[in-house]
C-alpha cells in the first residue's frame, strides 16, 4: 500500500544523472527537476541513479544535493534517496547517540522492519559507522531503557503463521501478573516482547484482551508520564496497528504551535514505499482531513512539494 508513484516509461538511467546533474548547475538550482525526478523512483532505481552518477562524475549524488540545497528540504531528499537499510541506519545513529527517554525511532525500527530488513540496518551501520548499532544503543542507552531496546533491535524473529496457543495462554498470564506487580521491566516481559514472532504476540495480546477484559496497552497507561511505560506501548501498538501509530505520529507532529519536522520527514520517506496508504487512509479517518491537506497546511515551498509528491499527489 505505497503512494511512491513512478512513470510507467521510466527515462534511462544515465538521463536521470544527466538531468540531476544540470539541475544542480548554472545559477540556480531546480528544486523542481530533483523532486520530478528522485521523488519519482523505487529504492532499486534511486540505488542505480547513485551509482550511475557517481561513476559518471565523480561525485556521490548525496554530496551534490548537500552542496546544493538546504534545510528541512535537503534533509527529506537525503532520506529519500538513501537506500532503505542506509536510511534506518542513519536515523538509528542519530537518536542512540542523542537518546532520551521519549524517542521512540529505534521501536519504529525494529518492530516495523521484517527480520531480513532489521538485519540489513545492522549490516549497514556497521559499513557506514564502523561500530555497531547494538554497541552504541548499550553506549548511550541506560537502566530498563537499554535492557529493553538492545534485544530488541538485535532481534531476528521468526516470520512464519505458527502460533502455539498454550505459550500465548500462559505469556498472556505472565504478562498481566507482572504489569500488576508493576514489574515493567521484569526480565520476562522482555523476553517475550524482543524474542516472539509477530504472529505468536498477536496471538498472546489478543488471549489477554479475552482473559482480562481489555487490552493489554491500557494496564500499560498506569502512569502517563512514564516514558518507559510509554515504549512499551509503542513496541505493542507497532506490531498490532502500525498504521495507526505511524498515523499518530503524523498527527503530533503537525499539531499544536510548531511543526516537528523531524518526524513529519522520517515517517513519510520511510514509509511512502510501504505503507503510507494505509497511514494516509487512518489519518483521514481519525481527523476527517486528509493527509495532503494537513501537510500543505504546516509545510511549504520546495520542502512541501516533495513531502506531497511522495504522498502521492499528482
Amino acid at each position: 500500500m505505497a503512494t511512491l508513484t513512478v512513470p510507467s516509461a521510466v527515462p534511462p538511467v544515465a538521463d536521470d544523472c544527466e538531468q540531476l546533474r544540470k539541475a544542480f548547475q548554472g545559477w540556480g538550482t531546480n528544486e523542481e527537476l530533483i523532486i520530478s525526478i528522485l521523488a519519482h523512483r523505487d529504492a532499486a532505481q534511486r540505488r542505480a541513479i547513485r551509482r550511475a552518477y557517481a561513476d559518471t562524475y565523480g561525485e556521490e549524488l548525496l554530496r551534490s544535493i548537500t552542496d546544493e540545497i538546504s534545510g528541512d528540504f535537503e534533509r527529506a531528499v537525503i532520506l529519500w534517496t538513501l537506500d532503505p537499510a542506509e536510511r534506518d541506519a542513519v536515523l538509528a545513529n542519530e537518536v542512540a547517540r542523542k537518546w532520551h527517554p521519549g524517542s521512540r525511532v529505534l521501536v519504529e525500527i525494529a518492530c516495523t522492519r521484517g527480520s531480513a530488513q532489521l538485519f540489513a540496518v545492522r549490516q549497514a551501520y556497521h559499513e557506514r559507522f564502523k561500530r555497531s548499532l547494538e554497541e552504541d544503543v548499550a553506549a548511550h542507552v541506560t537502566g530498563d531503557f537499554r535492557k529493553l531496546l538492545v534485544p530488541l533491535i538485535s532481534a531476528y524473529r521468526y516470520e512464519g503463521p505458527e502460533v502455539n496457543t498454550r505459550l500465548a495462554h500462559s505469556e498472556a498470564k505472565i504478562l498481566h501478573e507482572k504489569i500488576q506487580h508493576k514489574a515493567y521491566g521484569d526480565d520476562e516481559i522482555i523476553k517475550i516482547l524482543t524474542t516472539r514472532s509477530k504472529a505468536q504476540l498477536l496471538a498472546t495480546f489478543n488471549h489477554y484482551n479475552d482473559e482480562y477484559g481489555h487490552p493489554i496497552n491500557k494496564d500499560l497507561k498506569a502512569d502517563p508520564k512514564d516514558e518507559f511505560l510509554a515504549t512499551l506501548r509503542a513496541i505493542i501498538r507497532c506490531f498490532c496497528c502500525p498504521d495507526r501509530y505511524f498515523e499518530k505520529v503524523i498527527r503530533l507532529a503537525i499539531a499544536g504551535m510548531g511543526t516537528d519536522e523531524n518526524s513529519l520527514t522520517r515517517i513519510i520517506t520511510t514509509r511512502a514505499e510501504v505503507d503510507l496508504k494505509l497511514i494516509k487512509e487512518a489519518y483521514q479517518k481519525r481527523n476527517s482531513v486528509p493527509l495532503e491537506r494537513a501537510v500543505a497546511g504546516d509545510t511549504s515551498g520546495d520542502y512541501e512539494r516533495m513531502l506531497l509528491a511522495l504522498l502521492g499527489q499528482e
